[in-house]
């Protein structure tokens, strides 16, 4: 039941990630929901890097979203350069 959630969670913080960054990204539920649980990663790690989280405690939705939108930014310019 654990994973079901986190891949729900994951598809409305990459739905959010894509809504809210402009242009063309990767498409598909899947990737999607990939992208949200790795934005939550990259909030996670940022926000404990920052002194924002302690180690162990997993970021806040808001945090999720801007580091899927970071992976997004970067996606972008990784793509155009290839």
């Amino acid at each position: 039941m654990h994973w079901i959630a986190v891949f729900f969670i994951g598809l409305v913080i990459g739905l959010l990630a894509r809504l809210l960054t402009p242009g063309r990204g990767p498409r598909g539920i899947i990737l999607t929901s990939l992208l949200g649980i790795a934005g939550s990663l990259v909030g996670t790690w940022a926000g404990q890097m920052l002194g924002w989280y302690a180690p162990g405690e997993p970021a806040g939705f808001i945090a999720s979203v801007v580091g899927a939108m970071l992976l997004l930014l970067v996606h972008r310019i990784v793509s155009r350069q290839a």
